[in-house]
């Protein structure tokens, strides 16, 4: 809730600095309808957050609340004479979700679809054999998901980590909540320092703020990011080791084969970006394509062979078994944080910010907020306003905006993902009990960047 008091007290104590988020919308942040959005998406959070009591899923809430921003807004643009001006700014938020919803579906896709090929449940037979205690474990898997999230999105590597975690740790509730906790941070830490490691990063790059190999500058500062927390964390990760499996455990056919289909999806991805300039999701989607052509194979070689329960494969049925209500739940964040910015809130707050604090202040405070609200729209905005900023500033809000959001299970989409992959185990609160060791690691690594990258201020 701090960043609707951010936007309360903009409003009251510098009206004269707001403006519309677009060129030519009206400002709205001191009508009736721009109080009554707070509100209401203040409501809807309060909500989110009581999950755990209610039993609510947290994506109601949003949703709910994203349809009467919009309708609050149609309205009121109809009663100033300008109802079409409102379809323009709605459609442009919901390409991005749209955007990332099939992003995400595609990852959520291959992850169900390695799980049902045994590929985690194999890997969880092999790291108990190798007699890997739980500490162990939790350091090994956040190192894996530092390293492997700037090549692939941190998303997608926080969703397969967590998979192997829930399936060495099924016996170990407690580790699998700490686990998931050191995943996340380790995952946002490893995609700060890498143009295609985030959505933040890449929107950066883009725009030509940051040259390519620049974003390197943000390595050390990232292990600081993952490290401290982790340190802090290891005393309380459970000292045995899991319990033994007696029973052997093989992949089934095929399950190779999807993890190559799975690194080259990731590869077309980057590569449609890198090379074609065509968004991510496109290479994400014929990647699902090529999953589709592999499922079609198994079917034809389970026909051909007989029925033996191993090779029938479906991918519309990995599709139904994805988290929904994650997907959902972004929809409604999005949809309301960009209500939010046509009112002119989004752009308020980064004038706010980089008017009255300066450039330092304003990046540390965006990097806590993205912790609540999307950093992406919050990204967005700073990108749009194009504050006057050196490249070390320009680094420090690419590393603030990607890590400031492992704060909260809810300010990173790895945190929300991994909230419904391992629900009931890994919670809003679980997290919450560690964010005073991320918020060690977040101060660490900006001043580490400010020490080892002083000549780019």
């Amino acid at each position: 809730m701090n960043a609707l008091l951010t936007l309360s007290a903009a409003v009251m104590l510098f009206p004269s600095a707001a403006f519309a988020a677009s060129p030519g919308l009206p400002d709205l942040t001191s009508h009736w309808v721009g109080y009554a959005a707070l509100a209401i998406f203040g409501a809807a959070y309060m909500l989110v957050i009581a999950e755990e009591t209610t039993h609510l899923r947290k994506s109601k809430p949003v949703v709910v609340a994203a349809g009467i921003l919009w309708v609050l807004i149609a309205l009121v643009y109809g009663g100033m004479g300008r109802p079409d001006e409102v379809e323009g700014p709605l459609r442009h938020v919901f390409l991005e979700y749209a955007e990332l919803l099939l992003f995400l579906l595609v990852a959520m896709t291959y992850v169900n679809a390695l799980e049902e090929r045994r590929v985690f449940d194999t890997l969880r037979a092999w790291l108990i054999r190798s007699g890997f205690s739980y500490r162990k474990l939790f350091w090994l898997t956040g190192v894996l998901a530092f390293f492997i999230s700037p090549v692939a999105d941190n998303l997608t590597t926080a969703l397969v980590m967590c998979a192997v975690v829930l399936a060495v740790g099924k016996e170990s509730p407690r580790f699998v909540a700490i686990s998931c906790v050191n995943i996340v941070v380790a995952a946002n830490a490893g995609g700060a320092f890498s143009p295609f490691g985030d959505i933040t990063t890449l929107m950066v790059w883009q725009k030509g703020m940051v040259p390519f190999g620049q974003f390197f500058a943000l390595f050390l500062p990232s292990v600081v990011n993952y490290v401290i927390p982790a340190g802090l964390m290891h005393a309380a990760v459970p000292a045995g080791t899991p319990a033994a499996v007696d029973e052997s455990v093989a992949m089934k056919t095929g399950a190779r084969r999807v993890m190559v289909l799975f690194a080259l999806t990731i590869a077309t991805a980057v590569g449609f970006h890198n090379f074609l300039h065509l968004p991510p999701v496109i290479g994400m989607m014929t990647g699902l394509g090529y999953l589709q052509l592999f499922g079609f194979y198994l079917k034809k070689t389970h026909a051909r062979n007989g029925a033996n329960g191993d090779y029938p494969y479906d991918v519309f049925r990995k599709i139904v078994r994805v988290e929904w209500d994650t997907l959902l739940f972004f929809y409604g964040v999005m949809m309301c944080v960009g209500a939010l910015g046509v009112l002119g809130y989004l752009s308020l707050m980064s004038n706010v910010l980089y008017g009255q604090l300066g450039a330092t202040y304003a990046n540390v405070i965006i990097g806590v907020l993205s912790a609540i609200l999307d950093n992406i729209p919050l990204m967005f905005a700073v990108l749009t306003m194009q504050p006057d900023m050196s490249l070390g500033q320009w680094l420090m809000i690419t590393l603030t905006a990607g890590v400031g959001g492992s704060l909260l299970s809810i300010g990173s989409a790895a945190g929300v993902a991994l909230m419904g992959q391992a629900r009931g185990v890994y919670t809003f609160s679980s997290h919450l009990r560690w964010s005073w060791a991320v918020a060690i690691g977040y101060a660490a690594s900006i001043a580490t960047h400010r020490l080892l990258n002083a000549g780019m201020f």
